[in-house]
Formats: C-alpha cells, structure tokens, sequence
C-alpha cells in the first residue's frame, strides 16, 4: 500500500499496516512523551511481515523507550551546558551549532534530542532569538564553522534557509557552513533546484553531512538527491549510529558505508549511542562497537572507514574509541595489529 501523507500517530500506524493493532495502546502511550512521524518514504522501506525490520526499528514506536535506565538523561551530550544564547551550542573553540529548528521529517527512536524536538519540544527559533544567535556569531570571530543542526534545518523552506544563509555571508570570519540533515534519504523531493541555491547562498563552502544508518534507506531516490547537491559544489559527508538490530553486522556496515562512497559521500562519524532516555534496547558495548569497526578494516577501502565517535556525557565533547592497532613493547618498539589479526614487530627485528 502506498503512504500518501506523514504518518504521525498510532492510529496512523496500525492503518499502514506498521503496527499491530494489539500494540496500538503502547504506541499511544510513547507518543505521549516522544515524537512519531514518519514520511510516505520511510514507510515503503519498512517490510511489514519482517518483526525486526531495520528501518521499522528506527522509526516505529516500541514500548521499551519508556523503560529509562539510571545512567540515561534527557541532554546526554551536554547541549544545555554550553549555549551562551537560545539556538547556539558553543562547544569546541572554532565551530558552533546553530539549532534553527526543533522538527524533522522523521523522529528516530534513538535520537539524542528526543526531549528537545517534535510538536512538544522547543519549536523554530524565534526571530529574536535567530537575531541574537546571529549576533553572537558574528561577536566571536574565532568561529570557522556554523553547523546548522536541531530538529533537521533542510524542513525549512528555501526562502528561509536563503535568509539565513545571507545573514551568514555578511560574517567573514565564518568559512564553512555544514548541514546535518536526514531529508535527502528521508524525503529526497525536498532536495530541489531551490533548496540546493538557498544552501548556497552564503557563498561559503557548504557541507552537508547526511544520516542513514542501512543501506536500504540509500534507494535510488536518495542517491538523486544527494548527486543534485554533489553536482552543484556542496560536499557530503555521512554520519551514522551504531544500533543494535540495525546495523550491529559487519556485511550491514560495510555494505552502508560503500553505498555512501558510492553516492559521493565521504564517511565520516559512526557515533556510539548515546544516553538518551529510553534507548538501551538499541545499544551495544563499547567492546561490541570495537570489533564491528576492526571487521572493516581491510575488507573494505580506506574511502569506506569511518571514524567511531562516543559524545562524552557532560558536554565533554566527542573522543574517537576504535580500539587501538600498537602497542608498546618496550623504547621505540611496538607491536602492530593487522587487519586479519596477525600482530607484527615495528621496527623489525635487525632493522637498523
């Protein structure tokens, strides 16, 4: 059955055929805390006689979200603890986000802002307070980098993303403005002729960094989008989240991240969940995480490697926690892993 409109309650799920009607009460009572809606896209990709469907996992509502276990928080990486104005996370010295906006196309069941965006959440940044985000900006000359983030900012309309852009130009000291974005796998119609000028308009070099998490969500849809924003200059990066019953598989992550190379998407971060509150169904252990990321090495082109991040809790900031290929030996002698596992001496023995 085709979607012909954004599915966004549990009624709305169970007449798509993406929920039992049995659950359909477990589904209204995590709607009643967090965000559902997924796009006439998304919901062809979901097999609806497969229980454990990948992509139904990342947007279909589960009743284990509202068991929340004593280490998870509502901000687990510590937006809250660096935002000098309404809008701006101001973390690392050269680069801020900006969080424009607090919806998306589609809501993840896994995602880290689960208790800032939606309906309920904090909304579109008002004028005002887009005033004074960008004030801030261009107060701080040290910051590079914009990252326009939240919610997802390419729901907004062309003529606004130009707006802002424009507003950007005007800041010289800014050089890159980066997109983090699910709409050209998610609702690729949206990548348009306008959409792709406004991204442009500032006249910086612009990035932006698209999130899948299975090679399924790259359809051929997605791959069109994402050639109409390579072909018109800006760069793409990926970034992904390492989840349990998605793509905890070394084929699934290898196949994932040739289909980025593939589009003309750079890998970037595979993230380790986070702490979010309800979302330890979907994790996995660092040790877990490790070993996944030591399957790629080798078996797929160095284009294909992306760099396993964990968001430090806090607002600590983001540390790379692949597990490490040398190790000391002794002054200046080391012992190295290689990619099938057989652990070599540098330097040689009898290297002079």
């Amino acid at each position: 059955m085709k979607q012909d409109r954004a599915i966004r309650t549990a009624k709305d799920l169970v007449a798509a055929g993406l929920l039992d009607a049995a659950r359909r009460d477990e589904a209204e009572a995590v709607a009643k805390q967090y965000a559902i809606a997924i796009t006439p896209t998304v919901a062809g990709l979901i097999e609806r006689d497969d229980p454990n469907d990948p992509i139904a996992r990342q947007f279909v509502p589960d009743i284990a979200e509202l068991s929340v276990t004593p280490e998870e928080r509502a901000d687990p990486i510590g937006d809250l603890a660096h935002s000098p104005v309404e809008g701006i996370v101001h973390r690392y010295p050269d680069r801020v986000l900006l969080k424009a906006v607090h919806v998306c196309p589609v809501y993840c069941r896994f995602c880290f802002r689960r208790e800032m965006v939606g309906p309920e959440g904090l909304g579109t940044l008002a004028p005002e307070a887009m005033d004074a985000a960008i004030s801030y900006i261009a107060a701080h000359p040290e910051i590079w980098e914009v990252i326009l983030t939240g919610g997802d900012p390419l729901v907004l309309s062309a003529r606004r993303l130009a707006e802002m852009m424009v507003r950007l130009k005007d800041i010289a000291h800014v050089k890159i403005v980066r997109f983090h974005s699910r709409v050209p796998v998610v609702e690729p119609e949206r990548v348009d002729d306008k959409l792709v000028a406004a991204l442009k308009a500032s006249g910086k070099t612009t990035y932006v960094a698209l999130h899948a998490n299975h090679p399924r969500e790259l359809t051929p849809a997605a791959r069109a989008a994402a050639g109409r924003l390579v072909d018109a200059g800006v760069v793409m990066l990926s970034q992904s989240v390492l989840l349990r019953g998605i793509n905890d598989d070394p084929a699934v992550l290898a196949e994932l991240m040739r289909g980025f190379v593939e589009m003309r998407v750079k890998p970037y971060y595979l993230h380790h969940p986070d702490l979010a509150p309800g979302t330890a169904h979907f994790r996995l252990s660092i040790a877990e995480g490790q070993a996944l990321v030591k399957s790629l090495r080798g078996r797929v082109s160095g284009l294909c490697q992306p760099t396993y991040v964990l968001d430090i809790p806090g607002g600590y900031g983001k540390a790379p926690i692949a597990a490490s290929n040398v190790e000391a030996t002794g002054d200046d002698s080391y012992a190295v892993s290689d990619w099938q596992g057989g652990v070599h001496q540098y330097p040689p023995a009898g290297s002079y």
